[in-house]
């Protein structure tokens, strides 16, 4: 059986190991694949693994002998779920592997904003606090957590993680998500509340929604005015989420105090794209979920799944299609 990682770089580059991939099969791993080169590198596949590759419509078209999909990761986006389902193509992903992991930078991203440390850290390198005339030296605010309020837009694995941490931080919790009502007398200790209320109130707000038709742009214009203006905003979802013209206009013109991004439309961005050189704006190269710990669960779940289905048990299959035979060898 022929197994192909179209772009196994990001999660393994080197210091993890494909051996779980190659006791399933004749496995063979591309760091990157072109769009064109596709079709000619999972030809004959039964299972293809892929990270951001794209498989569209067309692409599955091309690849009659395939059954099988794993997503390396937990967005299933990159992959035409229902194109694949009309042509008995199951397709996976991993849920869950890194929500410990891109927690912790969520709050990486709120303290650097509040506490500062990377630019207080330079400014001491730099001799600003050697030139000194007084023990302590800021030169911009410092913010506290605590009686803060915390809004998460979406309640999932990563949301109720990012909840956990706030709360040990002594700060307020408000969720928006579709069905409070999985939540309530369960111990969760939030409020819930409604998109707009939740931004409007909130001195934090975080993203952890899935991006969907409904969900694109969530953050435009309209509530971007909702928010206070001491308020700052935090994305490590998806990055279209965003409308990021309007939240760098917002970041210059002082209307929002700080942002904290992990994830953009474009990845990586273009020269031109605003928030990179947006007031207060603070970037990191999509690595929330980056941890060698929590690439190794997604290793790890990636093989379980192609193991699983393999065995006529599958699981987190995103379209519903049954497990097929793999070919005999």
């Amino acid at each position: 059986m022929k197994i192909v990682v179209l772009d196994g770089y990001a999660l393994n580059p080197g210091d993890l190991s494909w051996d779980g991939l190659n006791a399933l099969g004749d496995c063979v791993v591309y760091e990157r694949t072109p769009v064109e080169q596709i079709v000619e590198r999972a030809a004959g596949a039964w299972a293809v693994l892929t990270n951001k590759t794209v498989l569209s419509a067309t692409t599955l078209a091309a690849l009659p002998d395939l059954r099988y999909i794993g997503v390396l990761a937990t967005g299933y986006n990159v992959v035409d779920v229902e194109a694949a389902a009309r042509q008995g193509i199951a397709v996976t992903n991993v849920p869950a592997y890194g929500a410990a992991s891109v927690a912790q930078l969520v709050f990486a991203l709120l303290l650097e904003m509040c506490s500062q440390v990377g630019h207080h850290a330079r400014l001491v390198r730099e001799g600003a606090w050697t030139r000194s005339p007084d023990f302590a030296f800021w030169d911009r605010p410092l913010i506290e957590l605590e009686g803060l309020t915390l809004g998460i837009v979406g309640f999932g694995d990563i949301g109720r993680k990012v909840a956990a941490l706030g709360r040990a931080f002594g700060m307020e919790i408000l969720v928006h998500t579709k069905h409070p009502e999985k939540y309530r007398g369960q111990g969760a200790d939030v409020a819930f509340a409604e998109l707009d209320d939740l931004f409007a109130r909130s001195d934090v707000v975080s993203l952890h929604c899935p991006l969907t038709a409904e969900t694109e742009r969530l953050v435009d214009t309209r509530r971007l005015a909702l928010m206070k203006s001491t308020a700052r905003l935090i994305n490590t979802g998806r990055g279209a989420l965003v409308d990021e013209a309007t939240l760098a206009a917002a970041l210059n013109d002082d209307r929002l105090a700080g942002a904290g991004l992990d994830v953009l439309c474009q990845e990586p961005p273009p020269a031109d794209n605003p928030l990179l050189q947006a007031r207060n704006c603070f970037i990191t190269p999509h690595v929330a979920w980056a941890t060698g710990a929590a690439r190794g669960r997604l290793l790890a779940g990636a093989v379980g799944n192609l193991r699983d289905f393999l065995a006529g048990v599958p699981r987190n299959v995103v379209n519903g299609v049954g497990p097929a035979a793999p070919p005999v060898p």
